[in-house]
C-alpha cells in the first residue's frame, strides 16, 4: 500500500497531475491533545480535525526545549481516547511555526505519510472509498467527512480542548476530473518507476544532446525531473486498456501479454485478472 490521490466520487485512484490545487478560504483549528499522566496539555492546528480520528502520533522538534522532557511519552487522542506517543521528528516539524507542535496522521496526508514511514508508525485508514468515517472512526463511523468534521469541533468545544479558530488561506487539492475535494488514501497501486527513465533524459540535457529554446526552461526541466515521484498509472474505472496482470488464489501476480502465458507462468494454476485498467496517458504511450 502507498498513500495515493483519490476521487470519492468516481472512485478512483488520480497521478499527481490529475491533481489541482486552488487556494482557498478555510479555517485552522487548535486543539488540546492532553498529556498522559500529567496536567500538560499539547496545542496543535490542523485544517482538517476529522482526520485527528487517525492520529497515530504528535510530532516535536528534537531541539526544541519546550517539549523536550515529553518525547516518548504519550498523549490521549481527544474523542476517542487513544494513547498515542510523542515523537521527535526535525523533518516534520518547524518548531518556529505555529506552537511547534503536529500531528501525525500517516493515511491521510503526504507529509504524513513520510513521517508515518520514517518513524515506524502504525497508518490508520479512517474513511471509505467515498469518504465516509469507516469502523476505524470509533462514534463517528458512517459519517460523511464533512458532517465529520463539524461533529468532531462539536464535541471538541463542549470537552473545552478546542482552543482556538481562525481564518486561514490553503491550497485546496480538487480532483481534475470530479471537481471534488481529493482524498488521500492508502490503496495498493501499480506504479512506474521513474526515476531510471528521469536519469537518462537528464542525462541528454547534460550531455548537449537535447537542448532547450529558449535556454530557460532548461532549469524548469530539470527541476521537474530532478524530484519527479513514481507514476500511479492504475485506475477504477471502467473504461481504458485492463491491467495485464493476473492473480492465482494465494495472491501471487503474473504480468503476462495475455491469459495463455500468464497461466504457463503460474504453473498451470487457475488465474484472475486484475479489474483496474491504465491511466489514459500511459495507454496513450503503448504501441
Amino acid at each position: 500500500n502507498r498513500l495515493i490521490n483519490w476521487d470519492p466520487v468516481l472512485r478512483t485512484a488520480l497521478s499527481d497531475l490529475e491533481v489541482e490545487n486552488e487556494e482557498t478560504n478555510g479555517t485552522l483549528w487548535s486543539i488540546a491533545y492532553p498529556v498522559e499522566g500529567s496536567d500538560e496539555k499539547l496545542i496543535v492546528a490542523t485544517t482538517r480535525p476529522e482526520t485527528m480520528l487517525g492520529d497515530t502520533a504528535v510530532a516535536v522538534h528534537p531541539d526544541d526545549e519546550r517539549y523536550k522532557h515529553l518525547i516518548g511519552k504519550n498523549v490521549v487522542l481527544p474523542l476517542v481516547g487513544r494513547k498515542i506517543p510523542i515523537i521527535a521528528d526535525g523533518i516534520l516539524v518547524d518548531p518556529k511555526f505555529g506552537t511547534g507542535v503536529v500531528k501525525v496522521t500517516p493515511a491521510h496526508d503526504h507529509n504524513d505519510y513520510a513521517t508515518g514511514i520514517r518513524n515506524k508508525l502504525p497508518m490508520i485508514n479512517i474513511f471509505t472509498e467515498t469518504a465516509f468515517v469507516n469502523e476505524n472512526g470509533g462514534p463517528y463511523q458512517g459519517l460523511e467527512r464533512f458532517a465529520a468534521r463539524k461533529k468532531v469541533l462539536e464535541d471538541l468545544k463542549n470537552l473545552e480542548l478546542l482552543v482556538e479558530e481562525k481564518p486561514h488561506k490553503l491550497p485546496l487539492a480538487k480532483s481534475q476530473r470530479s471537481g471534488v475535494p481529493v482524498e488521500p488514501r492508502l490503496s495498493p497501486q501499480w506504479y512506474v518507476k521513474t526515476k531510471p527513465l528521469a536519469e537518462r533524459a537528464l542525462k541528454a540535457v547534460a550531455d548537449g544532446r537535447t537542448t532547450f529554446v529558449p535556454d530557460q526552461w532548461t532549469a524548469t526541466f530539470n527541476r521537474w525531473l530532478e524530484n519527479i515521484q513514481d507514476w500511479c498509472i492504475s485506475r477504477q474505472l471502467w473504461w481504458g486498456h485492463q491491467i495485464p496482470a493476473w492473480y492465482d488464489d494465494a495472491g501471487n501476480v503474473y504480468v503476462a501479454r495475455n491469459e495463455e502465458e500468464a497461466r504457463q507462468k503460474s504453473g498451470g494454476k487457475s488465474v484472475t485478472r486484475d479489474p483496474d485498467v491504465l491511466d489514459t496517458w500511459f495507454s496513450s504511450a503503448l504501441v
